[in-house]
């Protein structure tokens, strides 16, 4: 298999750059490194078809690996044909080689080798090649054996038909052929255990739906049912058309004498053998392919939620809301340092509000806060009403942030939040983190195991490795693009640049500790065990403000430095320029960019990424995505009314719609279906996590919480 030009057919790009993508993948670059520094080389492939450039390519280097250890199984077992070669060599999946495997792996005891053990494989090929003029009880009278334990007639033709069943379902073609036929007319069904009932899955209590037709949200909503006991799953097959398709391949002679065996031993080998393994690859197929497209939308939500913009320069009070343990306060200074935190009991059952309130304006006068930052967990509605309130008792302009606290709690117990906060609890902690994911959600949001970060579906349901393997790629993507400052950042925001694992992260830090602020890029070589490899895939994503190298606060290369320095000379501007804000309007001022990346010795994609980087040094690419909406007054639910039109922000993307954050504590759904005028696939092709969305109320259930929601006809 020329496994590039698979891929290249695949991902719909051209051979060479695969080619050249999986040469860089192999000499140990990684993703964020080529996407960013290696354009030239792949065409500009981007970090996301990088990534599935390299999921495939593990898959099939896998895919052929297995097919050396199949041939070289067959082969020593003397059984390999030229055919045989020929089809596993051309097998294009895992399942393709497993079917072609079948009938050389090695079997536990079945009935079919019984029956050969007892010397009846004659008798079956008797039965097979159907050309006896003699009955079957007599053919069988040669095979009798008192001591091998076949006694009579019967005992002999079972055993035949046995290792005849087996033998029908080991071939490749006739599991290819049902597998598919399966796929496109089975039905999958669920039915409730009587006894085990919950109201969760009430919906499949009695559900049926063709495989074809399985939505991925339905398939892991009916796994997990049947993992909790409450559901039975079955797929139920055109066993018809099965039957019907066997026979033909099987029964070659109208023989009287054959023909009736036959028909049983086909019927025995569906049902007994083919059909509850079809059964299983079909639904561990259903399963993949659902959390293939589950993780694709946690991969795009937690992209969303982690380049949420920074709310930079102001001092913000974190709220982590709770009832009887009191609502914990922190308040954090602009560059993220914990000023002073306190619990206070505004909610039930102390229901402290005054108290509560002047500990709430002694705060906001003593350290300047501009912002409360409201975890969204319980007792956030009631935390929201006290704060309201206040708003309106005080004369400073303050505004409140509802955030979204999900990890808030793991962090707080975690390892290392007890080294970043040995002295606070894990409420004064959690606090903190409240305040500065809404000063920095990438910065605060790495600290925390992706997974728990709550975007998305099913996730404790679906293969926690290829999960967490697909969302730290994401986090390293986005920390990547963001680039960090060297001097300020944590041990656990550098593990996730380019080039730099847990060892090199925490031995950078404690540099740092040592020798203080890092003057240049170049001194990172000082680093134990941070060789030339690690700087070339970590340098250019790691800023240094107000050091010796005015280019080492971009996101220009170490590599390029001579070319940018190059143009900056030719264009008349100096390094001043770059410390000083940038290269303001360079790009107006060349006109021939290809002409000059040749006279620089670089390519002409290269030059624009530093032409783009010079003008605007180290820009957050984070500034372009939506704001998140400061609040000053609250809603109920029972304000809400049929036809109100909304601002709102996509709290979370699944797979049927988005849940939309109005303000009033309760989320709406928008259903896929209420999203656009045009037919949509997926929800993500309209909206994402964070986005600031207008929305028009279509009904309240207030005793079941649900508020449904239309991004039709809004206007």
């Amino acid at each position: 298999m020329n496994i590039s030009a698979v891929i290249a057919k695949e991902l719909s790009v051209q051979l060479w750059q695969v080619e050249a993508a999986v040469k860089l993948i192999d000499e140990g670059n990684t993703i964020p490194f080529i996407a960013r520094y290696r354009k030239e080389a792949t065409g500009q492939l981007n970090d996301e078809q990088l990534r599935n450039l390299g999921e495939r390519l593990t898959y099939l280097r896998n895919l052929e690996e297995k097919k050396e250890q199949v041939l070289s199984s067959i082969g020593e077992q003397g059984k390999l044909t030229e055919e045989l070669k020929a089809q596993i060599t051309a097998a294009e999946t895992m399942v393709a080689v497993d079917d072609l495997y079948r009938p050389y792996r090695p079997k536990r005891r079945t009935r079919a080798t019984d029956a050969k053990e007892k010397g009846l494989e004659g008798l079956a090929n008797i039965l097979l090649l159907q050309m006896t003029t003699r009955t079957m009880e007599e053919e069988s009278q040669a095979f009798l054996s008192e001591e091998k334990g076949v006694p009579d007639a019967q005992a002999a033709i079972q055993g035949a038909m046995d290792i005849l069943a087996e033998s029908i379902s080991d071939e490749a073609e006739y599991r290819t052929y049902i597998r598919k036929l399966t796929m496109k007319e089975g039905v999958l069904s669920s039915e409730v255990k009587e006894g085990n009932e919950n109201a969760v899955y009430e919906m499949y209590y009695h559900f049926e739906q063709p495989v074809a037709k399985m939505a991925g949200y339905r398939v892991l909503a009916v796994n997990r049912g049947e993992k909790e006991k409450v559901l039975g799953i079955k797929i139920t097959a055109p066993v018809e058309k099965v039957i019907e398709y066997l026979e033909k391949k099987v029964i070659i002679r109208d023989n009287a004498n054959t023909t009736p065996y036959l028909k049983l031993t086909i019927a025995d080998a569906y049902q007994r053998l083919i059909a509850p393994s079809i059964e299983r690859e079909i639904r561990n197929e259903l399963t993949e392919n659902a959390e293939d497209g589950a993780i694709k939308v946690f991969d795009k939500n937690l992209e969303q939620l982690l380049m949420q913009p920074p709310i930079a320069g102001k001092t913000v009070l974190g709220w982590d809301p709770a009832f009887r343990t009191g609502c914990k306060l922190a308040v954090v200074d602009p560059t993220g340092k914990v000023l002073h935190t306190v619990v206070i009991y505004p909610t039930a059952p102390q229901n402290k509000v005054a108290e509560a309130k002047t500990v709430l304006k002694q705060l906001i006068s003593r350290y300047g806060v501009e912002l409360i930052s409201v975890g969204n967990g319980t007792a956030s509605r009631e935390s929201e009403q006290v704060i309201v309130e206040l708003l309106k008792e005080i004369p400073k302009k303050v505004s409140y942030v509802i955030v979204n606290e999900a990890g808030a709690s793991v962090y707080s117990a975690s390892k290392l939040a007890t080294e970043e906060f040995p002295n606070f609890d894990v409420g004064q902690r959690s606090a903190a983190s409240i305040a500065r994911r809404l000063q920095d959600p990438l910065s605060e949001l790495v600290k925390i195991d992706p997974k728990a970060i709550g975007v998305g579906q099913y996730q404790h349901d679906m293969n926690q490795k290829k999960l967490g393997e697909n969302l730290s790629g994401v986090v390293e993507d986005c920390v990547n693009k963001v680039g960090v400052d060297l001097n300020t950042a944590s041990a656990p925001l550098l593990e996730y640049i380019s080039g730099i694992n847990k060892t090199l992260a925490k031995n950078i830090v404690t540099y740092r500790e040592e020798n203080g602020r890092f003057q240049s890029r170049r001194e990172l070589l000082k680093v134990a065990k941070l060789g030339p490899k690690a700087y070339e895939q970590c340098a250019g994503f790691l800023r240094i403000f107000g050091g010796k190298e005015p280019l080492d606060q971009t996101s220009v290369h170490p590599e390029s430095y001579a070319a940018a320095k190059a143009l900056l000379e030719r264009m008349g501007y100096s390094d001043a320029d770059i410390a000083a804000g940038g290269a303001k309007g360079i790009r107006s001022r060349i006109h021939d960019a290809r002409g000059l990346a040749k006279q620089l010795e670089i390519g002409e994609i290269t030059l624009q990424d530093i032409i783009s980087e010079l003008e605007k040094p180290s820009r957050d690419p984070r500034e372009d995505m939506p704001q998140p909406i400061l609040r000053s007054d609250v809603m109920e639910m029972k304000d809400l009314q049929p036809g109100m039109v909304l601002k709102g922000t996509v709290r979370n993307v699944i797979d049927f719609g988005a849940f939309v954050d109005i303000g009033v504590h309760q989320d709406g759904l928008v259903h896929i279906s209420e999203m656009s005028e045009r037919f949509i696939k997926h929800p993500l092709e309209i909206v994402s996590v964070g986005d600031v969305v207008e929305v028009k109320v279509l009904s309240v259930d207030l005793q079941k919480k649900r508020i449904q929601l239309t991004m039709k006809n809004v206007k």
